[in-house]
């Protein structure tokens, strides 16, 4: 039964936004529609085997169909096979020409950093601005899910899930170089002045801020409304249907796949690589380790083998603990080093560090030191390698955050991944950057060199500066040790979904193939660290971001047109004239009697059954037969819930536009502590809901009359009407492909 309760919003009856399994029936020509929807001539008719994208959600809807070739998950070979032969074939090459790996990808930067600079930052506006316009439009309130599903995880748990997956150990990595290389060579002006020490710190925190995680926030929204309020696949092929159709199923949307999967790769292996990097300088301090590659190496064996652990023991168990268990290690190691460091400085830095940040965020955004020289440069190595990290990372972390987040409404979903992440990410980033400073202010000239020249072990010198060093360094590492983890153990869960065409939302790929992409990405982690390390992993990410720059692009525009048909939805149901309204509003008017009667009444499930059957079910047949009689063509069938109840579904087709669909629901509901009858018999109820495509009506049909249940379906059909009316007033074709041609009358 479609319930209301977190446990069971993976039920199949739980997705009445689904469409309906279509049976036979018999193809009449309703004497409608053409001049009550605002007179336009204008038919979109779409033969089987048409790949033009969807104009209307009467296309959408088709969407799941289209999308799957079968109902059970499978691997996609072509997907899985080409982006492992890119990924090995640069492994080879690093490994056996590591010299000629690192000049070439130098040679594509530089050029990138030059001509294409402006891009990227244009391209990371536009996606905050586009992630913000959504959560503050009245399309806010739309959820990732039906409009009755409800959130899987508590709050707490599920921001814990949103900063581990998208925060990687990189960050602890730049937290002490960023601040120091940014105050003695920032981009512009002179090093070593109180304009620079004043903005070291604000660099470092505009490039682990808003702009990465509304990159985050974009495609996860996205994939997430295409997969729980349609139940199309958890991907990105799905979030570009409206524009590209029935495309997104064959090479085109195989070769989306490989640019996101190949992208999702090489930021997770740079994010390992700088892992390790700085692992392997703590493990050396802790167990008397000679800090080299082979270490390196090593450590990158031992965290596969933990990852694949993890990883196939799913979301909620091993992914889950650890996300938790990372969010409470790092708070600890920020409360030692805030108390045991110069707490006062470090509390008013903070303080003053995020109101710069705040204060400078527009024009920052927007900076590309045009005028400067050696801007280009310093573009490449900073903002443009940090915007590339995020659109590298964007496919992989969208999947996950929505993986996590079903039944979120948009508006929650945004301003919870672009504040509580991020006020995070601030707080480590100001702690560690700050008590930095503080040091290259006091004059430890050693320090600063040892930053700047090699920031793994500036990083580790910084923890030995403390109180009780061996304590901080052992709890900073084990604490990194967990960002590496979460960072691996989600991108191999992602990487398999990209990789198999999977129908339920719910489900990942197979437990081999996320080792497989645990391995894989460990092979080019130990690839980029022979040829180079840290530096020649900021060029891979750089190169290989960009076609994903693309994908944002798509992925915005394809959001937005469905968004608009979410809008009009709204807006039919508000240009409804009260005169077409039989009884009234969206909910049935019922006698006071009635009303009464329904404030004491906590039915069973073998009242509701009966009422279903004894009145709804015979006054759906009345009204099927009566549209069927004025030459509507009707479709009446039943779906099976979970506890074996067929429930009733009405749906008038409406020609080429978006059919009527009206399904009586039986949902289970807790019994109030305070209710008119006073006393509980029992903790839970049934209620009768209506739903519709995109879900529940929110209310009860229990005790209305056989002729109030008509005189609602009827109600809820002059909506579908009002709203059709404002959508073909409104809907648009695909920007990528044309509006069909008009049928010849």
């Amino acid at each position: 039964m479609p319930p209301e309760a977190p446990d069971d919003e993976h039920s199949e009856v739980a997705k009445p936004a689904s469409p309906a399994p279509e049976t036979p029936t018999t193809k009449l020509h309703p004497p409608i529609e053409r001049s009550r929807f605002g007179g336009s001539e204008r038919r979109h008719e779409r033969p089987e085997d048409d790949d033009d994208a969807p104009v209307s959600r009467s296309d959408l809807s088709k969407g799941p169909k289209e999308l799957l070739e079968d109902a059970t998950a499978r691997i996609n070979w072509r997907v899985l096979i080409n982006s492992s032969v890119v990924i090995l074939a640069f492994s080879i090459w690093a490994m056996l020409m590591p010299n000629e790996a690192r000049t070439t990808m130098k040679t594509y930067v530089d050029w990138i950093a030059t001509n294409l600079g402006w891009y990227y930052v244009l391209t990371m506006t536009v996606v905050i601005g586009f992630v913000l316009w959504v959560a503050l439009s009245k399309e806010g309130d739309v959820r990732l899910g039906p409009d009755q599903s409800r959130p899987q995880y508590k709050f707490v748990t599920w921001v814990a899930m949103l900063f581990a997956a998208g925060v990687g150990i990189d960050m602890l990595f730049y937290s002490v170089t960023g601040p120091v290389v940014q105050y003695l060579h920032p981009p512009s002006g002179q090093g070593d002045t109180p304009a620079a020490l004043q903005d070291a710190v604000v660099w470092t925190m505009f490039h682990y801020g808003i702009a990465g995680w509304s990159m985050y926030a974009l495609l996860g929204m996205a994939m997430g409304y295409f997969a729980y309020r349609w139940g199309m696949p958890l991907s990105i092929r799905a979030a570009l249907y409206p524009l590209l159709g029935r495309r997104v199923r064959g090479p085109l949307g195989d070769g989306i796949s490989i640019i996101a999967l190949v992208g999702t790769v090489f930021g997770v292996a740079t994010s390992m690589g700088i892992g390790v990097v700085l692992l392997s300088v703590g493990f050396s301090l802790i167990f008397g380790l000679q800090d080299s590659l082979a270490l390196q190496v090593a450590l990158v064996i031992g965290a596969v083998a933990l990852t694949i652990v993890a990883t196939t023991s799913g979301v909620d168990r091993g992914i889950r603990w650890i996300s938790e268990l990372n969010l409470w290690s790092a708070v600890a190691m920020m409360l030692y080093i805030l108390v045991t460091g110069h707490t006062a400085f470090l509390l008013s830095a903070l303080v003053e560090n995020i109101g710069q940040f705040f204060v400078t965020l527009p024009s920052r955004m927007l900076q590309t030191f045009a005028y400067e020289p050696g801007g280009a440069e310093w573009m490449g190595g900073w903002t443009l390698f940090f915007w590339a990290f995020w659109l590298a990372w964007g496919p992989f972390v969208g999947v996950f955050l929505a993986r996590i987040s079903r039944g979120r409404t948009l508006r929650e979903f945004v301003i919870a991944a672009i504040t509580a992440p991020v006020l995070c990410d601030f707080i480590i980033v100001s702690l560690f950057g700050n008590s930095a400073l503080f040091q290259v202010m006091s004059g430890n000239t050693t320090f600063a060199e040892l930053a700047v020249q090699s920031p793994e072990r500036g990083w580790y010198a910084l923890l030995e500066l403390f109180p009780g060093a061996m304590f901080l360094i052992g709890l900073a590492t084990l604490s990194g040790l967990l960002f590496y983890l979460t960072s691996a153990n989600s991108g191999a869960m992602v990487m398999s979904n990209f990789s198999a065409s999977i129908p339920d939302p719910s489900q990942d790929g197979p437990k081999w193939l996320r080792i497989f992409w645990a391995v894989l990405t460990a092979v080019l982690t130990v690839a980029m660290l022979f040829a180079g390390g840290v530096t020649t992993m900021q060029y891979a990410t750089l190169i290989f971001a960009l076609p994903v720059t693309i994908i944002a692009y798509l992925v915005m525009a394809s959001f937005y047109k469905v968004l608009r048909m979410e809008r009009a939805e709204r807006e039919g149901q508000v240009l409804r004239k009260p005169t077409m309204a039989p009884i009234g509003g969206h909910v049935p008017e019922r006698s006071w009697k009635q009303r009464l009667e329904q404030m004491r009444a906590f039915p069973s499930l073998s009242q509701v059954t009966q009422f279903l059957e004894r009145t709804v079910r015979p006054a759906l047949d009345d009204v099927a037969a009566e549209f069927t009689n004025q030459g509507y063509e009707v479709e009446r069938s039943v779906i099976t819930n979970a506890i074996g109840i067929d429930e009733p579904l009405l749906r008038v087709s409406m020609d080429t536009f978006r059919a009527f669909h009206y399904q009586a629901s039986i949902v289970e509901a807790p019994v109030p502590m305070f209710s008119g009858r006073m006393s509980r018999e029992t903790d839970v109820y049934y209620r009768l809901e209506v739903f519709t495509q995109t879900g529940s009506g929110g209310y009860d049909l229990m005790g209305l009359t056989r002729q109030q249940v008509i005189d609602d379906v009827l109600e809820r059909y002059e909506a579908h009407l009002a709203f059709l009316t404002f959508s073909s007033e409104t809907d648009t074709a695909s920007v990528l492909t044309p509006p069909m041609p008009p049928v010849e009358q």
